[in-house]
């Protein structure tokens, strides 16, 4: 798998061009939304929360590098990690609680940039919204389901603010040329879609962890526990939870399947505009109180009508572990699969698209040359980070990808999938209007939604 970091380099060579056309699903904001920017000194003035960790760093480098940016802030509950951005940015207001930063430096950024544990996105982002400003967020986009219906209340209040989730991998064309090709039909109506990711050993210590609960520690000494803790639970520090542990955490994190959604599902979402699932079904053979289940095989149901689909139900398969499925169940010659994919079945061929945009085709069994599919639209590469300021300072024709609107998409069917690995083998029929399962209070009780902390609750919006 190729490391985040390396991933985020070759996106960065994406830099400079923009879409040529609404081909890959390009968001059109409200026209409010493309005023002319009017900051000090005609600079988007930013503020980052969560300044260190695995995308921090590499979210400020690249956002710093475009002319109309500039760092005035910097928030991080870890000291060390706060002092180190403050090296770079010495003219950046620094506090370790978000909400200082908002009840006492308001006035001075204009985007707030959130790259903190899942648990607190929503409570960060929501907040940054309500204070009217611009956010650009990490993915998963929330980490309870509640938190979807939320954000995208959030979001419809605060129309004219200009939101992009972290999904840099939109950036370069491969992703953007499978889009282009589903959108358009190209393979013929749409079966259903398989999506894997691969996995650490079942006791792995790297970006995942499953290997056993660890006892309770003292926290760092750098770090605020209670600010790193924000909105979820009270509850002790264990070894490791501050660097990458949390992310395979149910308080936390979302696991795999709920960190690697928007990556991998976002082909899907793009080229056939999906609504919210009406079902998931989750097996798996592996099960914690503390961490988020592995050995997961999650099947989506969505409803869906017209001449994309080739029923009135599209399904999505979404495991971990490289789950793929069977080459000869889909007619394809033997070989084997990438550890991570997304592919779709369509009643004209098959189109497979790895997470960094390789994309390989078959058509009646066999592979053809994706490029040669006759019929495609122009895309071009972009700078994921700087689109996001050109539609904030109003640069023609500049659009942000993955607007929360759309992020807010992927992750509720990254959270169903990994979230139902509670109930295995339950079908659980999910409504996101009332954010509940229908018919099973237990699921709804269980898996939905957490109890804020007094202090860290999420912003009302009237």
């Amino acid at each position: 798998m190729m490391d985040r970091r390396s991933m985020i380099a070759s996106g960065a060579l994406a830099a400079g061009a923009l879409l040529a056309s609404n081909a890959a699903g390009a968001t059109v904001l409200p026209r409010a939304a493309r005023r002319p920017f009017r900051g000090r000194l005609g600079k988007v003035q930013l503020l980052q929360v969560g300044v260190g960790g695995s995308i921090a760093p590499a979210d400020r480098d690249e956002l710093k590098q475009h002319p109309d940016v500039v760092f005035t802030g910097l928030c991080d509950v870890d000291a060390d990690a706060l002092a180190a951005a403050s090296k770079d940015h010495p003219e950046a207001f620094t506090c370790r609680d978000f909400r200082e930063a908002f009840d006492r430096h308001a006035g001075k950024f204009d985007g707030v940039v959130v790259c903190t544990p899942d648990h607190n996105h929503a409570l960060i982002m929501m907040t940054a919204l309500k204070a009217g400003k611009h956010v650009y967020g990490q993915k998963p986009l929330v980490q309870q389901l509640s938190e979807v219906r939320a954000i995208l209340g959030a979001v419809k209040a605060r129309p004219s603010l200009v939101t992009q989730v972290g999904n840099q991998r939109m950036g370069p064309t491969g992703r953007q040329h499978a889009v282009d090709i589903l959108r358009r039909g190209l393979l013929g109506k749409a079966i259903e879609a398989h999506v894997w990711i691969s996995g650490p050993g079942d006791q792995g210590d790297g970006y995942f962890y499953y290997g056993g609960m660890k006892d309770p520690i003292a926290p760092p000494a750098n770090v605020d526990w209670k600010l790193w803790l924000g909105a979820a639970k009270d509850a002790p520090c264990r070894e490791g939870l501050v660097g990458l542990r949390w992310r395979s955490s149910w308080d936390y994190g979302t696991g795999q399947l709920g960190d690697w959604c928007t990556h991998l599902l976002d082909v899907l979402y793009f080229a056939y505009e999906l609504p919210s699932p009406i079902a998931v079904v989750s097996q798996t053979r592996t099960a914690s109180d503390f961490y988020h289940a592995q050995h997961v095989h999650s099947t989506l149901t969505y409803p869906v009508s017209g001449e994309r689909f080739a029923k009135d139900r599209f399904v999505v398969h979404y495991c971990d572990k490289s789950q793929a499925p069977s080459r000869a169940a889909l007619g394809l010659p033997a070989g084997s699969w990438p550890g991570i994919g997304t592919l779709v079945v369509c009643e004209g061929g098959v189109l497979l698209v790895e997470p960094e945009g390789k994309i390989q085709v078959w058509q009646g069994g066999k592979p053809v040359d994706w490029k040669t599919i006759p019929g495609q639209g122009e895309v071009q590469a972009r700078n994921h980070w700087h689109s996001w300021i050109d539609r904030i300072t109003g640069k023609p024709g500049a659009f942000v990808q993955t607007p929360f609107t759309a992020g807010a998409g992927m992750a509720e069917a990254g959270l169903l999938c990994c979230r139902a690995a509670r109930h295995p083998g339950k079908e659980l029929r999910w409504d996101r209007a009332t954010d509940s399962f229908v018919g099973n209070d237990e699921a709804t009780n269980s898996i939905v939604r957490r109890e804020y902390r007094p202090g860290f609750e999420l912003p009302a919006f009237g």
